[in-house]
């Protein structure tokens, strides 16, 4: 098969890596791709959000299946113009990506399937979600509804911080957001594939979230995460699958919205009752790539039976071992940072099916690789146990040369 992935982060790194040791894989292509994917794959420079012309080029390149990486071109209707062609892709569609695109989409279709989530009051006059807060009291949740690359979400502590994060996101003109009630327990990452007729749970992870130790300071991206998630219990599985995802999925498929592709289903666990927190469209990143660790080859043909409709009769085989990966951002992430250091010492480090470090913001410059970005490298290992595989990640960690680099040294903290 000729393989195009769409995007060029951590986690499309990681698909890469593990669609890369499928031997279906003839041709693997990843548009943009970045300094580590084009290591194993070919990169490509690409309008990922022109649906037209990703059309046109994998048809130049005679592609057999998409996958689409990142939130955006999923929202731009890039899946939806790649079928109109002809092609396999697997991705939602734009109508099914409002699940993430708006969170008061989500809310609407939580209510309409009685899925258990936060209560909650839609918002694009500052005065009125003012006036609720002072009303609610903290802690409290506020949401710009729209993308906003993992950092448009505030959990406020205090009515303070809440009324900042309102004026802030409600700044823009016909901006909107979502305010929540705060939910207490546990969260985790649930992940299923959905073929528009079948859906099959994948695998769960936990993250962390926040940028400093003992999850403290401002949201991020993702500092870090390891699979399985303790908390996910087989019963809080099946607890999530009846009254979460098979109700929401049932709601989108009432609507003419059938859903394809990935769910990644936000959860908040307490007492073993799950109640959603939100909903992406794609692999979250950096949970792909503890996913992608452990399951390896199996991640290929897995995405293409839900690209091809055939989920009825696929499985994912889990090895009883444990991933974790720990992220090194540049200096100042999650605000303006500093780019362009040169990172030293990947070219001595060990990388097999065990231990990898995938890049998400890279570049090449003169033969030396260099920050490129926010979220920089996930440095990502299996172990027999999550303390072996942080141990494992850890060392590796150590060896990595990048200036003023930002590390958690507390992934994985509440499982271990």
């Amino acid at each position: 098969m000729n393989i195009l992935i769409l995007g060029g982060g951590g986690r499309e790194h990681a698909l890469a890596w593990a669609v890369k040791q499928n031997p279906k894989c003839d041709r693997l292509i990843v548009a943009p791709g970045n300094a580590g994917i084009a290591e194993i794959a070919d990169c490509a420079t690409l309008d990922i959000l022109d649906g037209g012309a990703v059309a046109v080029f994998a048809e130049e390149n005679a592609i057999d299946l998409v996958i689409v990486g990142p939130e955006a071109p999923l929202v731009a209707g890039v899946a939806d113009r790649l079928r109109d062609a002809g092609l396999s892709v697997f991705g939602p569609s734009a109508a099914a990506a409002r699940l993430e695109a708006s969170k008061a989409f989500t809310k609407d279709i939580c209510d309409a399937a009685r899925v258990p989530t936060a209560a909650w009051a839609r918002f694009d006059k500052a005065a009125e979600a003012h006036a609720h807060i002072a009303r609610k009291g903290a802690p409290i949740v506020v949401k710009a509804d729209g993308l906003a690359a993992g950092k448009g979400v505030v959990v406020a502590e205090t009515a303070a911080a809440a009324h900042e994060a309102v004026d802030r996101l409600l700044a823009a003109p016909g901006s909107e957001i979502v305010v929540e009630d705060f939910m207490t327990g546990e969260e985790a990452s649930f992940f299923v594939l959905a073929d528009g007729e079948e859906v099959l749970a994948f695998g769960t992870a936990q993250d962390h979230k926040r940028i400093g130790e003992g999850d403290t300071g401002p949201n991020t991206g993702g500092m870090g995460a390891y699979s399985p998630a303790p908390v996910m219990t087989d019963t809080v599985i099946a607890r999530t699958m009846d009254e979460i995802v098979r109700p929401t999925l049932a709601e989108m498929a009432r609507r003419g919205t059938a859903y394809r592709g990935v769910l990644y289903v936000g959860l908040m666990i307490e007492n073993g009752a799950p109640r959603l927190v939100e909903y992406n469209v794609r692999f979250g990143d950096p949970e792909a790539q503890v996913l992608t660790m452990r399951l390896g080859a199996q991640t290929l043909d897995a995405i293409q039976a839900c690209a091809e409709g055939r989920l009825a009769d696929a499985r994912v085989d889990w090895a009883d071992d444990h991933a974790m990966t720990v992220v090194m951002a540049a200096p100042g992430y999650p605000g303006p940072v500093e780019a362009g250091q040169t990172i030293g010492g990947l070219d001595t480090l060990p990388e097999d099916s065990r231990q990898m470090v995938f890049h998400a913001g890279t570049a090449e410059r003169d033969g030396r690789i260099v920050a490129a970005g926010g979220r920089v490298l996930n440095v990502t290992a299996r172990g027999d146990s999550l303390a072996e595989a942080a141990g494992r990640a850890y060392r590796i960690v150590d060896r990595i040369d990048f200036p003023g680099a930002q590390v958690r040294r507390d992934i994985g903290w509440r499982a271990l």
